[in-house]
């Protein structure tokens, strides 16, 4: 895979989401399957990261307000 673009939350769930239909109504053939699970993953991985930064953003700033 080319450099790793960023891509925004909505749009690795879009992905995430357009793959398992494509799975779930067997539209994939075993080639692509492996290729896609694994871009899956890689995007489950963005999606935790973008998760657990903005919780603590939104921490951070909670706390701040009770100062």
């Amino acid at each position: 895979m080319a450099a790793k673009k960023k891509i925004s939350y909505r749009d690795a769930i879009s992905e995430i989401e357009e793959t398992i239909a494509c799975i779930e109504n067997d539209e994939l053939d075993v080639d692509e399957l492996s290729q896609k699970v694994k871009r899956v993953s890689e995007l489950l991985v963005i999606c935790k990261d973008k998760l657990q930064s903005t919780e603590k953003e939104v921490e951070k700033i909670l706390n701040e307000m009770d100062e």
